[in-house]
């Protein structure tokens, strides 16, 4: 199937568990897009499995939606996607319409930081995750802007997708703490809160 000029999307993951567990997802055959792989998700989700029944699941950078998908069949009351790569929308779209899951589901063709600092969505979220492409500084400018958004609360959980050699030093000046790393062969998820 394609989808734009050189872009090819092809079935490569799968909803791991909950009430649509074992669904396949699409992604983009796209080198800016890193989806997470199936055993990084699993570990991920079984660190924050006790966090999701009834909560609200922020997916920034969303990609394919996988991440925010997986929150939703493991229990979150909703997910929020966003974007800003048409491509990637229309590939959240079609995985949230084959797992039928758009009704619990907020999609924005938007950058993520002007999402963030123009309050464009309403609801408190109790996890936040971003996994924006590694080069520039996305992080930073995405984690200032959480630390001074609506959108979270003390009880927040951010958690970052970065390259294992990302530094996280500078959130101490925005008003966030490291409360957790996990380390993978090659990435790691941080967490964080905002500091009280």
């Amino acid at each position: 199937m394609t989808n734009g000029k050189n872009t090819i999307i092809i079935d490569t993951m799968r909803v791991i568990a909950g009430e649509k567990r074992h669904l396949s997802l699409k992604t983009l055959d796209n080198l800016s897009i890193r989806p997470t792989t199936d055993k990084i998700k699993e570990t991920l989700f079984n660190m924050i499995q006790f966090e999701l029944t009834g909560q609200n699941f922020l997916d920034l950078y969303a990609g394919s939606g996988a991440i925010g998908i997986e929150a939703l069949s493991r229990g979150s009351n909703i997910a929020t996607f966003v974007d800003n790569n048409r491509e990637a929308i229309n590939v959240i779209n079609y995985n949230l319409d084959r797992t039928k899951l758009k009704d619990r589901s907020f999609v924005y063709q938007k950058d993520v930081v002007n999402f963030l600092q123009n309050n464009l969505d309403t609801h408190v979220y109790h996890i936040v995750f971003l996994d924006p492409p590694y080069e520039g500084n996305l992080y930073k400018n995405t984690l200032l802007a959480i630390s001074k958004s609506s959108l979270i609360d003390d009880n927040s959980i951010i958690i970052a997708e970065s390259n294992i050699k990302e530094n996280f030093d500078y959130v101490k000046d925005i008003g966030l703490s490291i409360i957790k790393v996990k380390e993978y062969k090659n990435n790691k998820h941080v967490f964080f809160k905002k500091d009280k």
